[in-house]
């Protein structure tokens, strides 16, 4: 009876763990590995040597890391933000910040210089991560249920939610390391699509998760999701994925 008990708490803390991560640890470590293949080689060079002894994929998940840190309490909120039609309301967002006022400000502070070596790599590092994570769709939310936190669901029989889904689940599902998708998916990211990506505003990253939402919340009434959700909904996810390594590349580039 024991030993059932504890195997119980293990699964439902495991699912409470992978429920708190954007985009999962291989979300941002492909997005990672894309961007470095797209910034300059003078770039990527600074970059590195702020973030040492981290890489850049790597360090895309040490803003969720820190969440135990009482230290960095105030960043609880960066991660996300709310839109209800596309548009950035700072007047609807969380009081201690949110994702797209905090990629503008940490931008702004990296650029200007002046830092200690700490402060700016743990700015840099609170940068690249809200560059990934305002790419999930659902980090851009309807403020009415935590970003699909609230939606349960079953994914292949195994209970979860509909932000971990999108956060992990699909990308999990794929079997492959995140080299493995990275390497496929930046085969398919052509010059015209990085001019697009890269000419697109903060607002645009807006009105694009917004425009997915009428996909992402397509679930069928027993809540029940396996192939057909993901034949249909999985190439979102490898797009927004694409967009974000663009631009994470592009404002490291304007940085650095």
């Amino acid at each position: 009876m024991k030993t059932r008990i504890t195997a119980i708490l293990t699964v439902v803390m495991v699912l409470t763990v992978s429920q708190a991560f954007a985009w999962g640890q291989l979300g941002h470590y492909l997005i990672g590995l894309m961007a470095e293949k797209q910034m300059k080689r003078s770039t990527l060079k600074k970059v590195e040597k702020v973030l040492y002894p981290m890489s850049l994929g790597r360090s895309g998940t040490w803003m969720d890391e820190i969440r135990s840190d009482r230290a960095y309490d105030y960043a609880t909120t960066w991660h996300y933000l709310t839109s209800k039609n596309g548009e950035y309301d700072p007047e609807i967002q969380e009081q201690g910040g949110d994702a797209f006022e905090a990629i503008q400000r940490l931008k702004e502070e990296l650029k200007k210089g002046g830092l200690d070596p700490k402060t700016e790599a743990e700015k840099l590092k609170m940068l690249i991560h809200m560059v990934e994570d305002i790419h999930q769709p659902l980090h851009v939310g309807t403020g009415e249920d935590r970003g699909g936190n609230d939606v349960k669901i079953e994914f292949f029989g195994q209970p979860t939610n509909l932000h971990a889904l999108w956060d992990s689940g699909m990308i999990e599902r794929q079997g492959m390391s995140y080299s493995e998708i990275g390497e496929e998916l930046y085969r398919r990211l052509t010059p015209e699509m990085k001019s697009k990506y890269r000419s697109a505003s903060m607002e645009d990253w807006l009105k694009e998760a917004v425009s997915y939402r009428p996909m992402v919340y397509n679930l069928p009434e027993n809540k029940r999701i396996s192939y057909q959700y993901m034949y249909e909904n999985y190439s979102i996810a490898e797009e927004r994925l694409i967009a974000a390594s663009v631009r994470l590349a592009q404002i490291l580039e304007e940085i650095y």
